[in-house]
């Protein structure tokens, strides 16, 4: 179990990430790509990354293991960055940082091949690096990022709710399962025992869509803390834009009524909320949601007793005039670490 201390300092500097962070969710959707877990959502998103794949699995899995710590200088702190300013981090990562990070991986430091010559700091290396990060992102991830984007913002709006309704401490509570407030330490699920203490620096809240059951804590105490979490699943990822069946959907949204409940999501709200705001009945509004959610418009996600409906990038698109947001549009935070964690 890892226990995260707070203190009032801390509870005041607790802060969520503004979006889905670009190398987090490409790193973690490595151990995705090797885990046969998860089918359900991750399987056939597997299957399509696969076939887009030639040599970066080979390279990256001489430094990211399928499971447990992984260096963290490929996540950099202090976001937002795009990929591209991410993947130039790296490329300035110090060679003492580098090998005493990768000193950490299983086994300790890297005896031969490429990850050695990493290690070594041989010319070239970390530039080799970085370019199959990006490639492997572009094969993994970024087509599927509006709908990363989607689950994430949806998990923040949650989240936000519970500040809104009863401080960081309700916040804090209404975290997934793995992880609990028994103010004022926040226990996590965790592959070994450690104890954190965050000594008023805060702490970062990073949800993830490629994180898997257990979070993901800081291994450097040196760097700002920063927990990494998973967000809820109800589908899978999607690729292209939405099919034949979506189109039907969104031919049944003509009409004054949706479009004043679209408007009327806002920032996200419950059912009861969208009812009042949008001046219909609750039966009205939770039909309308439902066929705004079957769209691709807006994603339900419960809180507490009740249902928390936001926008997606398609449904804020579609409102403003533009085309939905994908990760150069919008620059993604890069939290303010990496970590251990069985994944």
């Amino acid at each position: 179990m890892l226990r995260i201390h707070f203190t009032g300092e801390d509870l005041a500097r607790l802060r969520m990430a503004p979006g889905p962070d670009t190398l987090w969710e490409t790193i973690l959707s490595f151990h995705r790509l090797r885990d046969r877990r998860g089918a359900s959502v991750f399987g056939e998103w597997r299957q399509e990354t696969r076939a887009r794949l030639s040599g970066e699995t080979r390279l990256l899995s001489a430094i990211v293991p399928c499971r447990g710590y992984f260096p963290d200088f490929l996540t950099p702190p202090r976001g937002p960055h795009s990929l591209e300013s991410g993947l130039e981090r790296i490329r300035e990562t110090e060679p003492e940082r580098l090998n005493e990070e990768l000193c950490r991986l299983p086994g300790g430091r890297p005896a031969s091949g490429w990850a050695a010559a990493l290690a070594d700091g041989a010319s070239g290396q970390l530039g080799r690096l970085a370019d199959a990060l990006g490639a492997y992102h572009r094969a993994a991830v970024s087509p599927y990022w509006a709908h990363i984007q989607t689950r994430v913002d949806a998990d923040r709006a949650a989240r936000g709710r519970a500040l809104l309704d009863g401080g960081a401490g309700e916040l804090l509570a209404s975290l997934p399962p793995m992880l609990r407030w028994r103010d004022p330490v926040l226990e996590a699920d965790y592959p070994v025992d450690r104890e954190l203490h965050l000594d008023g620096r805060g702490l970062l809240l990073q949800p993830s869509f490629f994180c898997r059951r257990t979070p993901v804590a800081l291994q450097d105490p040196k760097l700002p803390p920063v927990l990494v979490y998973p967000v809820t699943h109800t589908q899978a990822p999607y690729e292209s834009p939405p099919g034949p069946e979506r189109a039907s959907s969104l031919g049944r949204l003509v009409g004054h009524t949706r479009s004043s409940v679209l408007q009327s999501i806002g920032n996200g709200c419950t059912t009861s909320e969208l009812a009042r705001r949008a001046g219909v009945s609750l039966a009205s509004a939770s039909q309308h949601a439902g066929v705004l959610r079957d769209a691709g418009l807006l994603v339900t996600l419960r809180h507490g007793n009740s249902v928390l409906h936001t926008l997606t990038p398609l449904g804020s698109a579609l409102l403003c005039g533009g085309p939905p947001r994908g990760p150069q549009r919008r620059q993604s935070s890069i939290p303010e670490r990496s970590t251990p964690a069985t994944m």
